[in-house]
């Protein structure tokens, strides 16, 4: 008896449990790189193909937590001084109007309100990885903002997000590992050392599971503040973290992409 055929009428299969990711996503230039855009179709091609994907972009702080567009809307090209061609880029994924209602649902609670900005589009920070990960652009896309950046607060809401992962969605926290963009200006050569440094240490404290050094790193990480100057490209990861520890999975973790771009850590990381 097939898959298709062993459940009783009116049954269904029930959905594989989707990894939780971080990925790094650079600029609108990413495209163009050698080697970037051929590591996420690679990391896209070894996932289970999701019902659809929930983005959180470093590129995207509104409180209360907002829900982006549920139908197709242009994207928002939040960049300035780039080529023209950039600015052309196009993904018109589907809308995901049934994940809202289940983000909703999952998140509302008294004082604690979900609000709707319906014409908000996907920003570079969700398209710009997903043109490379999934080009088709068949898949329904959803983004959330971040609400706040206080790292235990989003840990939180990653839990609470984390039965998602059971209906077949890609929960992607989209940041960058290390984001100062004075890295654009070092000139002693190689990565600035408190890029390295700062990748060295979280990858570190990643394969330990040490949560609380993780939600805690401007204190007990090396040079935490010349990686991070604000948190909101770290921050993406606390949400993924929260949902793979939701469902005891913190431990499973594994670094997909490393290395540097332009003198910043574009490590990404997936759970389960």
């Amino acid at each position: 008896m097939s898959a298709a055929t062993s459940f009783a009428a009116g049954e269904r299969a029930p959905q594989q449990r989707m990894p939780a990711l971080y990925l790094s996503h650079g600029a609108p230039p990413l495209a163009d790189d050698p080697v970037w855009p051929g590591q996420l179709a690679a990391w896209s091609a070894d996932l289970p193909r999701p019902t659809a994907i929930l983005m959180v972009s470093a590129h995207w702080e509104e409180a209360p937590l907002a829900l982006g567009a549920v139908e197709t809307v242009p994207l928002v090209y939040d960049f300035w001084g780039f080529p023209e061609h950039y600015y052309r880029v196009e993904y018109a994924a589907p809308g995901a109007p049934a994940l809202a209602e289940s983000v909703r649902k999952l998140l509302r609670a008294p004082g604690t309100p979900v609000q709707d900005i319906p014409d908000r589009g996907l920003d570079h920070g969700a398209y710009v990885p997903l043109v490379e990960m999934y080009p088709e652009a068949d898949i329904p896309v959803l983004q959330v903002s971040l609400p706040t950046l206080d790292p235990v607060r989003l840990f939180e809401i990653g839990r609470k997000l984390a039965p998602l992962r059971d209906e077949g969605v890609l929960i992607v926290g989209s940041g960058f590992f290390t984001h100062n963009l004075a890295a654009l200006r070092h000139t002693g050569g190689g990565v600035p050392s408190w890029s390295s440094e700062f990748d060295d240490w979280g990858h570190r404290a990643l394969d330990a599971g040490d949560v609380d050094a993780l939600l805690d790193f401007e204190r007990k990480s090396p040079a935490g503040r010349l990686a991070h100057p604000r948190t909101e490209h770290f921050a993406p990861l606390f949400v993924t973290m929260g949902a793979a520890d939701a469902s005891g999975e913190l431990d499973g973790q594994k670094s997909v992409i490393d290395g540097f771009w332009m003198g910043m850590a574009k490590r990404s990381v997936q759970f389960g």
